[in-house]
């Protein structure tokens, strides 16, 4: 009976040795009749002889030393800077323009008015619009030139031709702003719209807080004024870090506020995959790896971080150029100059940001099915 046991115990024990290794064969025979499934090429994938002949792309390992070197390679961050009108002016009476509205009220207390009746001691004249020359129509008197001056002096100077017909009269004023004297909101407040210049040398700010305010769903919102054929841009930080930077603006002018329009895509090991918009004037390449929302600790390699960009192939032919209208920018985020470096290093639009896959990824996954085989061994040996 004992040498019966121990005859079934070894047959048993050879059974599943036997079965262990048809199932590390399975394993086996997988791994290499199919490719791991994986979220990132690693970073020798993607270098792979970029110094070969023929090869498309540049290499740049990025350190201190080389960062003097980019700026010259292309636009510097795509910035969309264009020239802008100077700020600081004070505010003054506003100008009378074509189509403006005059609303006048004529005081004379004679009986015998010409203008007003036994029962009242004034009359109105509602909707007086300045014409294209600049003047204004009124009874019993010719044409009067108000264009280009201030409400009071064209409530003077029309007082005064009323006096030589009517010596009593007494003339009161008010304006609506036409299009001349208004500006246009187009969007990114609370509330856009045509607002009138109520003043002269009104400030923008005064303007977009009439408005309502800035979205605060705009990302780094940029402000536009378009004025005649001139296109003024610059960030709403720039407007309101200094007097300066606050224009006055002018009738007929149009403002608009919108989000930063650049953005760079987002790929790999990281917490995002999509295309980012720029939340800052400048965005470095260790911001963009913060909006990506960080590298993944399990699966990104935190020394192959890449920036894949395009150039104008005829700046290759510069002697300052790139040396490849394609590039690739690589950063080791665990050696301190990768970390300066990369801070430092501007991001453009448009830009690739890639977060290569540390190669233990891989390593990993192949246990992890070997791991999975040999459970389901067991399995059927306990059956």
């Amino acid at each position: 009976m004992m040498a019966r046991g121990a005859r079934t115990e070894g047959q048993d024990l050879t059974g599943s040795l036997k079965r262990r290794q048809v199932m590390w064969g399975i394993a086996a025979l997988s791994l290499t009749g199919c490719s791991i499934p994986r979220g990132a090429p690693s970073q020798r994938e993607v270098l792979a002889r970029p110094d070969a002949e023929g090869a498309d792309f540049a290499l740049e390992i990025v350190t201190r030393e080389r960062l003097s070197l980019y700026p010259s390679w292309g636009p510097r961050n795509g910035q969309l800077h264009t020239g802008w009108p100077s700020g600081g002016a004070a505010p003054t009476d506003q100008i009378l323009a074509p189509g403006d509205r005059l609303s006048l009220r004529v005081w004379d207390p004679e009986e015998s008015s010409l203008i007003t009746s036994a029962d009242s001691p004034f009359a109105d004249i509602a909707n007086v619009v300045i014409n294209a020359s600049g003047n204004v129509s009124l009874p019993y008197v010719d044409e009067v030139q108000v264009a280009g001056l201030t409400a009071e002096r064209a409530r003077t100077r029309l007082q005064e031709r009323l006096t030589s017909i009517i010596p009593s009269a007494q003339v009161q004023m008010e304006v609506s702003e036409g299009r001349r004297n208004s500006v246009q909101m187009l969007g990114g407040v609370a509330n856009p719209g045509t607002y009138p210049l109520n003043e002269q040398n009104l400030p923008l700010t005064s303007l977009i807080a009439a408005a309502g305010g800035v979205s605060s769903a705009l990302k780094n919102p940029q402000v536009q004024i378009i004025r005649g054929n001139q296109v003024f841009r610059r960030p709403w930080e720039f407007v309101l870090s200094a007097p300066a930077n606050d224009p006055a603006l002018r009738g007929g002018d149009r403002v608009l506020v919108e989000a930063d329009p650049r953005s760079f895509k987002a790929l790999g090991a990281s917490q995002r995959e999509e295309v980012v918009g720029f939340d800052e004037e400048e965005v470095s390449a260790l911001r963009a790896v913060s909006l990506m929302g960080g590298i993944s600790d399990t699966r990104a390699d935190p020394r192959g971080i890449l920036v894949l960009r395009r150039y104008d192939p005829r700046d290759t032919l510069r002697p300052d150029g790139p040396p490849n209208s394609r590039v690739v920018f690589s950063f080791d985020l665990t050696r301190a100059d990768g970390l300066f470096s990369a801070d430092e290093f501007l991001i453009q639009p448009d830009d690739i940001v890639l977060a290569t896959q540390a190669p233990a990824v891989t390593t990993l996954r192949v246990l992890g099915l070997f791991g999975a085989a040999l459970g389901f061994g067991r399995a059927i040996s306990n059956q």
